[in-house]
């Protein structure tokens, strides 16, 4: 069972979109600087990178889209009449915010301890659970959550080939 003020955030639509929205900005707030920096400008990346200003028009979206799928989970929580579909909302809950932390930690991981090689493995296990979370989630709220975490499942994706990719073409000059 989720603390209370885990359920009470999402319960408005505000907070709920507001939530990954500030903590997002926050995660990246350094992400600017060290991209002009000659640690990211000497890195090689893989092939199909999008240009810089992708990312901060992408990123916004996705949060908003996660804030507002755990605000229709929680508005099904409120709703679920069966204890076994309570419990599953709870649990799609939690790992909604399990999702939410690792997706903050992977850019100080990536851009602020450059490590990459544990960023991917942060990349890995957010795809994971986020795939895992739209699964869980499109039964349990009548798939209305589904069209707004499948863009994130495949940015997520992609950002997980990305990351792969600069690892993989730099593992060598990480270390």
């Amino acid at each position: 069972m989720l603390p209370s003020i885990l359920l009470a955030i999402p319960r408005n639509s505000i907070t709920a979109v507001g939530l990954p929205l500030a903590l997002g900005l926050l995660s990246g707030s350094h992400t600017r600087r060290v991209v002009q920096g000659k640690w990211y400008k000497g890195l090689r990346f893989p092939p199909a990178r999008p240009p810089r200003w992708v990312f901060p028009v992408v990123w916004p979206a996705l949060y908003i889209s996660m804030g507002y799928v755990s605000h229709l989970a929680v508005q099904a929580l409120d709703d679920a009449q069966l204890s076994s579909t309570k419990h599953s909302l709870n649990l799609a809950l939690t790992i909604y915010y399990a999702q939410l932390a690792l997706n903050c930690l992977w850019s100080p991981l990536f851009f602020g301890a450059r490590k990459i090689g544990w960023a991917l493995v942060d990349s890995v296990a957010l795809a994971g659970t986020t795939f895992y979370l739209t699964s869980l989630l499109h039964a349990l709220t009548n798939g209305r959550t589904t069209h707004l975490l499948l863009p994130y499942c495949a940015w997520l994706s992609f950002a997980t080939y990305l990351n792969g990719g600069i690892w993989f073409l730099n593992h060598v000059k990480a270390k």
